[in-house]
């Protein structure tokens, strides 16, 4: 058996030999094609030498990176992973690239730990910094998911279709599909990028796609990326850079990408200009106007450019003068690929990256637009917008409705566009109220619902399984208040969830076990802690009523109480601004009682200030937040109730 497996490898080494020099002039013709872009004839070169046994790391690397940018990351993680079985040490971009691939196919345990090690290789890289602060951003995304539902858009062909943009009641895109020109562009096999536009009917479906603005608009070359004003009467588009005819100078035999203007006049789009800032050095593309058409934004690599493309804006004149590029800086911009800004009618900068934690390839992000131009909080909009794969050119509506594209399963063409709109969510609180001393389930409970300024909204009964409902509203906050004769009323927080579905919550409560005893504290009967008061104020809030209404039922029910109200606080602030204001709350205690029907005479009170703290948490000693609270305490002493 081994003579006979010696001899095998031996003819196998042979034929490996006379084939050699082929496989290293196939592979060098790969790489040729490979550094001009052609990814698609550099992909069909490596994939050949693979399937014949030919393995070699640049190899391999070049055809996961070939697939990785041409938007096919399920291939992509196919090479990368026999890459990474070769050899696991890799350059930093390796690891970040192989992590999107492995989402793509929904693998994000193993790209998680690709993201780890690219954090720990990549030094102060923004999209590790990102990763690291939001591990549970799979969690953050299904939070934000189901907020619109996504179906195709009915314009698709077999080619690339992306970008769609309403303006009155059209929707102008662009698409591969064997257009004006007729010319395929090597690159993709697929024909150059034209604009189209499709009407919007009654119905909400969309005629058949014709091209958009005549030959003034569509060259031979590739158009794609529009933005309107207002009024539809000026549009900007990305255009390779050719005008009036004529091919524009080019650097390293790559014609780059430039922004251009045309306006609308006498039934027909003409006037086309070139933006101020473009080059033949860099990039300028999928131009965004701001809902006042006063600000520009756009994608580039010009210098000055974080990543591999980064937005950027410029201010758009009263006179029609442009101000300069800026670069929307590190809230927005990653060391990835940031492109296809839009901004919608309320101010949100929506967005496609691949920088930013995601489910795959591209995701599209929001960000509130602030009043200096700024941006803070940036969010992935969620599912089913966004998939493993790359989603980008997202458009919304003040009506809730727009257009998405995206290269998921599914789908007619290398990319396509979807409809987006607005889902109804909605949202349902339900439990089971249960004893907790016995854990049994309890039946005909006085069930209230309440939103977060305490207003009553609905009120029911536990059914015989001790079960509640409500309908609510999504991402609200709400009070769930249980009351049963012989039982502690309670009252339970809840935050309703985003997406459509039930939040649950169970509630137990206590059997009243309070009696009345001189000396006795009615707080701790009912489980009070402290009246709630605004900061450093003394002035009864909504939170502070429920807890009275507990002591009022008491004193109405009892003619003969009395009671001393005695406010504490913690020990920081003064000793005697402690003492001010604790007097101050207790005074705004017996008037509420008094105002609601208790005769005064029944009710005496002090405030304490710091000078009876239940614990060690004196000036100057450190305390965690808890040891403070429960010196800040409210105590109902029975003073008489016969």
């Amino acid at each position: 058996m081994k003579i006979k497996n010696t001899l095998y490898s031996s003819l196998l080494l042979l034929v490996l030999s006379q084939q050699g020099y082929s496989q290293k002039s196939e592979v060098a013709a790969a790489d040729k094609k490979y550094e001009s872009s052609y990814y698609v004839d550099a992909i069909a070169t490596y994939e050949r030498l693979a399937e014949k046994g030919y393995k070699d790391e640049n190899m391999f690397l070049k055809l996961g990176n070939a697939n990785y940018f041409n938007a096919e990351l399920p291939k992509a993680e196919k090479w990368y992973t026999e890459l990474y079985k070769m050899n696991k040490e890799q350059e930093p971009e390796f690891y970040y690239r192989y992590a999107q691939s492995l989402k793509s196919i929904g693998n994000y345990s193993k790209a998680n730990e690709m993201m780890e090690l690219f954090n720990k290789k990549s030094g102060n890289d923004n999209r590790a910094k990102l990763y690291a602060s939001h591990k549970n951003y799979l969690e953050e995304i299904k939070a934000n998911s189901g907020k619109y539902a996504v179906e195709d858009a009915g314009i698709n062909s077999a080619n690339s279709d992306f970008g769609g943009v309403l303006t009155g009641n059209k929707v102008v895109f662009a698409s591969s599909r064997p257009g004006n020109s007729g010319k395929v562009f090597e690159q993709t096999k697929e024909s150059f990028t034209d604009l189209y536009e499709s009407e919007v009917g009654t119905d909400g479906k969309l005629s058949e796609p014709k091209p958009f603005g005549g030959s003034t608009i569509n060259t031979k070359f590739h158009e794609s990326s529009v933005t309107f004003t207002k009024d539809g009467k000026t549009v900007y588009f990305t255009r390779n850079n050719f005008i009036d005819g004529k091919k524009g100078k080019i650097t390293n035999n790559i014609m780059v990408l430039k922004v251009y203007k045309a306006t609308y006049d006498d039934g027909a789009w003409g006037n086309v200009t070139e933006l101020p800032f473009n080059s033949n050095e860099y990039n300028v593309a999928n131009p965004a106007l701001s809902p006042d058409d006063k600000t520009l934004y756009f994608v580039s690599d010009m210098p000055g450019t974080i990543g591999q493309s980064d937005l950027f804006k410029v201010e758009v004149k009263a006179d029609g003068s442009f101000g300069n590029p800026v670069n929307l800086g590190k809230t927005i911009n990653t060391e990835g690929r940031e492109s296809f800004p839009f901004v919608s009618a309320d101010n949100k900068l929506y967005f496609a990256t691949d920088g930013r934690p995601g489910l795959g390839g591209y995701d599209v992000f929001a960000s509130k637009v602030e009043s200096d131009g700024s941006f803070k909080n940036v969010q992935n909009v969620g599912a089913p917008v966004n998939s493993p794969q790359d989603d980008f050119g997202f458009s919304i509506q003040s009506n809730g409705k727009g257009y998405v594209t995206s290269n998921r399963a599914g789908g007619k063409g290398s990319d396509d566009i979807y409809k987006v709109s607005e889902a109804q969510c909605k949202q349902k609180i339900e439990g089971i109220i249960t004893d907790s001393e016995s854990n049994e389930v309890l039946a005909n409970v006085k069930v209230s619902l309440f939103n977060d300024k305490f207003e009553l909204i609905k009120e029911s009964k536990s059914d015989s399984k001790g079960s509640y409902s409500f309908e609510a509203e999504c991402g609200k906050k709400y009070y769930i208040r249980t009351e049963l004769e012989n039982y502690i009323t309670k009252e339970s927080p809840v935050m309703v969830g985003n997406a459509n579905g039930t939040t649950t919550l169970p509630i137990t409560i206590e059997k009243a076990g309070c009696k009345l005893v001189v000396g006795g504290d009615l707080a701790k009967c009912f489980g009070i802690k402290v009246i709630y008061f605004d900061v450093n104020k003394s002035v009864i809030t909504k939170e502070a009523v429920f807890e009275l209404e507990k002591i009022l039922d008491v004193m109405k029910q009892n003619s003969k109480l009395k009671i001393d109200v005695r406010s504490h606080t913690d020990s920081r602030q003064s000793a005697q601004y402690n003492q001010t204001l604790s007097d101050n709350r207790a005074k705004a205690t017996i008037d509420w009682l008094v105002k609601n029907g208790v005769e005064a005479s029944r009710l005496t009170g002090k405030g304490y200030g710091e000078s009876q703290l239940l614990n060690k948490c004196a000036d100057g000693v450190p305390c965690t937040e808890e040891e403070h609270q429960a010196n800040r305490r409210s105590e109902f002493i029975v003073v008489a109730f016969e």
